[in-house]
């Protein structure tokens, strides 16, 4: 496993990721970390500077996983990614560009579509029941296995490349039957796919108060109840760094009861979230609280039908923006059928979709909801009264008449009252 580096930030600050930070110049982002040549070979890429990882590059073994992949990327760019990629830019052009938080609940190691959606984002955190597992160190990859573990690592993926999500079961079995096996090898050679360089690794698990602490392994202990990674990085055209958490957590009402996850999450205040191919699991009343917290939470939401029930987005605080059709739930979950989202897909006009996602993955099949948090208006305070006008000064008394002609005056005209300015109550 290769060496995890040094965290360098105490949790507090790393809680916050970079919002609201000056942003280094160019010059100072930080140099690769060990594991992005790890990254680049997994990912079937040309790693840059590790002698290790370039030797093991010259293997043919090494060659043909590099081409298959680079067979299958290209696939997927032109056929799914950049179709996705094109369509956030112009329909949520705002959160395409807004470096707010990125939440992905129910997501295992699918960095994939956090970044094509979400590119900008400073902070992306997702979260699964998947264990994290490790990169592995170049010495300790036998060449005698090399091709069948980069084999089996391409088969892992098959079904996120092809379909857009991963499929749950097979997870369990799939990204643990090999050396290079858990969500962190997947995670990092994705980043490097998207262009991105890792600048840091290191493992890291939360408290029960949803504090962060650095770990020697991502392992759950009675203090530790949410273990995970950070990996920082940058992408083409950053100006500052950027980073990625991914924790291995039970986030079922009961499972958040036991971990800090939510309290962490809200420590990055608002952002924007997705989710996609989640099992409906947000449908059911045991699933409430992240339910809640996405909610609350979210700036932007961009979901399939297996996400938040659309009844839950008619409360008024949300904008809705409809893609793609709403042919209902796969087999496996037609007990997920949503009336209220049939009537919103009959009684609007959909944007047609170019791409499939989700369960319904075949083009012209797929669902696709952007909600969007509604501006709230202002507490209506009392009207105060009207401001009195200001009093008029009270007359000045007529000079006084010399006093001889005072007394022929009183005589002839008897003293009037002088009218006093009464204010307007």
């Amino acid at each position: 496993m290769i060496g995890i580096d040094r965290l360098a930030w105490t949790a507090a600050i790393a809680g916050f990721g970079w919002l609201g930070m000056a942003e280094p110049a160019i010059a100072d982002l930080p140099p690769p970390a060990p594991a992005n040549d790890a990254a680049r070979f997994l990912a079937g890429l040309p790693p840059l500077a590790e002698p290790g990882w370039l030797d093991l590059a010259a293997d043919a073994a090494w060659q043909r996983h590099a081409a298959a992949f680079d067979t299958a990327w290209q696939r997927l760019e032109s056929g799914r990614l950049s179709k996705v990629r094109d369509w956030a830019e112009l329909q949520i052009p705002e959160a395409f560009a807004s470096r707010a938080p990125m939440f992905y609940m129910f997501s295992g190691p699918d960095v994939l579509y956090a970044n094509t959606i979400f590119p900008a984002a400073s902070t992306y955190i997702l979260c699964g029941i998947e264990p994290v597992g490790a990169l592995p160190e170049p010495a300790a990859v036998p060449r005698d296995r090399l091709g069948r573990d980069l084999q089996a690592l391409r088969t892992s993926l098959d079904s996120v490349l092809s379909f857009s999500f991963f499929i749950t079961n097979k997870m369990k079995t799939e990204l643990q039957n090999h050396r290079f096996g858990g969500t962190l090898p997947v995670m990092a050679l994705f980043l490097a796919r998207a262009g991105a360089t890792i600048t840091e690794v290191g493992y890291v698990g939360l408290d029960k108060a949803g504090a962060l602490h650095p770990l020697a392994a991502p392992v759950r202990t009675a203090e530790i109840t949410a273990p995970g990674v950070r990996i920082r990085f940058h992408a083409p055209g950053d100006t500052g760094p950027r980073t990625l958490y991914y924790f291995s957590t039970d986030i079922s009402d009961s499972g958040l009861k036991q971990t800090g996850f939510l309290d962490f999450c809200r420590s990055h205040c608002h952002g924007n979230s997705l989710v996609k191919s989640a099992s409906y699991l947000m449908h059911k009343s045991y699933f409430s609280k992240i339910r809640g917290f996405l909610l609350d939470h979210s700036t932007t939401l961009v979901q399939d039908d297996s996400g938040i029930p659309a009844l839950f987005l008619l409360d008024g605080r949300w904008h809705l923006h409809l893609f793609g059709a709403y042919p209902g739930p796969i087999a496996l979950f037609k007990e997920h059928h949503q009336p209220q989202l049939t009537q919103l897909y009959r009684n609007s006009a959909p944007v047609p979709l170019e791409f499939g996602i989700g369960y319904r993955h075949r083009k012209g099949e797929s669902t696709l909801i952007v909600a969007t948090r509604q501006p709230q208006p202002a507490a209506v305070q009392p009207a105060a009264p009207p401001a009195a006008p200001p009093a008029a000064p009270p007359a000045a008394p007529p000079a006084a008449p010399p006093a001889e002609v005072a007394h022929k005056l009183a005589a002839e005209d008897p003293p009037k009252a002088i009218p006093v300015a009464i204010p307007v109550e």
